[in-house]
């Protein structure tokens, strides 16, 4: 056998990728500059960040299979492909001032190696980290979420230095170096490889419970839970993804804060939905994923009905910092919940088909929004809207808890049937 590489630095090369394409959210650094110079409305500009959403989902829903089959290094150098082309042809598109360039560039192209890039490393770092699937998807992801951070001054500072072309230009030759590079040292744990000490603790220590079942990802999409996960990422991602579209205006509205201090709080809720990839998925390794989901929803429930009468600027800031929490650590802890119950067989690809509900979420939240605000000229309709789709998703969590109890009492029965899948389609 050869030497196994270190699984911190598998995870540290997920990091790398994630810190790269999570950079679309800094997305509205563009804005500005681009209705500035080139004529285009906000909603025009903003329409590449939706197509590019858009195609992030239904990519990682199709290249799922890719993943799988030719391995994470491929698909990270694939995704770096597609990506660095996609924003360096931002470059031209602003260039010769065509908006269906810049769709079909960083919309389009740019979109596809989000979806392959957001799933490569992941499905991977599970294999690595059967011992702390959450902690080890929350770092990966919980890069993705703080990219902006990073990306966002970066390409403000080449704006201002430069110009917007040459910004995508150089943009794109760095992320195309960080993600190959990051993406050479990716790679699948040796075939029954787990960590030192895993079968120990596993054997002695009920918080590590073996995966309720081992499926292919067709077998996945037909069981009941499968689509229980779907709807309750989808609730999530919707009513976050509408709030992250309004905060400044609405806390404008609601509260009476300066336009200042309202991009102030814009900015520290960047930080909440990043440390809430990382705080919420390692603490799902502790108390479980079942509970960490039901536990989002409670939260949710209460602050989506408090928030439009937070007429207070504190109480409203910290209502929405926990919403943004529990948005960012429903992406982080999904991928360690598909673990859990579908086993590592085709996780990537699961994963993927998983992952349109944020391609639907992110036309649906922030249109719905749009939609009942130009009716009622009041976010407090909405908000109440979202607090019972939040009721929806608490009911799914409860009710998911209750399949997979059913479902370990059976294969504790039935150990035979399960193995051979005769009833975990049911």
């Amino acid at each position: 056998m050869g030497k196994v590489k270190n699984r911190w630095l598998i995870a540290a090369s997920a990091l790398g990728i994630h810190l790269s394409i999570g950079s679309a959210y800094a997305w509205s650094v563009f804005t500005n500059p681009m209705v500035e110079q080139y004529g285009w409305d906000t909603a025009q500009v903003s329409t590449a960040f939706s197509i590019a959403i858009f195609f992030l989902g239904m990519s990682a829903a199709f290249m799922g299979r890719f993943v799988e089959k030719h391995g994470p290094k491929k698909s990270g150098m694939l995704s770096a492909l597609f990506f660095s082309v996609g924003v360096a042809g931002s470059g031209l598109a602003t260039l010769t001032e065509s908006l269906l360039l810049l769709y079909l560039f960083y919309g389009v192209i740019g979109g596809i190696g989000l979806g392959i890039g957001y799933i490569a490393p992941v499905s991977t770092l599970v294999k690595w980290f059967p011992d702390r699937r959450g902690l080890a998807t929350g770092l990966a992801i919980m890069g993705f979420g703080f990219a902006a951070m990073i990306s966002g001054p970066l390409a403000a500072a080449l704006i201002d230095a430069i110009n917007i072309p040459a910004t995508f230009f150089i943009l794109g030759v760095i992320y195309f170096t960080v993600m190959n590079l990051s993406s050479l040292y990716l790679a699948p744990p040796p075939k029954d490889w787990v960590p030192k000490g895993f079968e120990e603790k596993k054997s002695s220590n009920q918080k590590i419970k073996p995966d309720l079942s081992q499926l292919t990802a067709n077998e996945a999409i037909k069981t009941r839970r499968f689509w229980f996960l779907w709807f309750m990422l989808f609730i999530n991602i919707t009513c976050g993804i509408a709030i992250l579209a309004v905060a400044s205006p609405m806390a404008q509205e609601i509260t009476g804060m300066t336009a200042l201090a309202a991009a102030t709080m814009v900015g520290i809720m960047g930080v909440f939905n990043g440390a809430g990839r990382l705080g919420w998925a390692s603490l799902s390794d502790y108390i479980g994923r079942p509970n960490v989901y039901t536990v989002f929803f409670v939260i949710q429930v209460a602050a989506f009905f408090i928030l439009p009468f937070a007429s207070n600027p504190i109480v409203f800031q910290i209502l929405l910092f926990a919403i943004l929490s529990c948005y960012g650590g429903g992406f982080a802890s999904i991928p360690a919940y598909i673990g859990d119950l579908f086993g590592t067989k085709q996780l990537g690809a699961i994963h993927g088909y998983i992952l349109t509900a944020w391609a639907m979420a992110g036309l649906a939240g922030p249109l719905l929004l749009s939609l009942i605000y130009d009716s009622t000229n009041s976010y407090d309709l909405t908000m109440m809207i979202f607090s019972l789709l939040f009721v929806v998703a608490l009911a799914l969590s409860l009710w998911i808890r209750l399949d997979i109890k059913r479902i370990r009492n059976k294969k504790e029965v039935t150990p035979l049937a399960y193995e051979k899948g005769s009833v975990l389609n049911k």
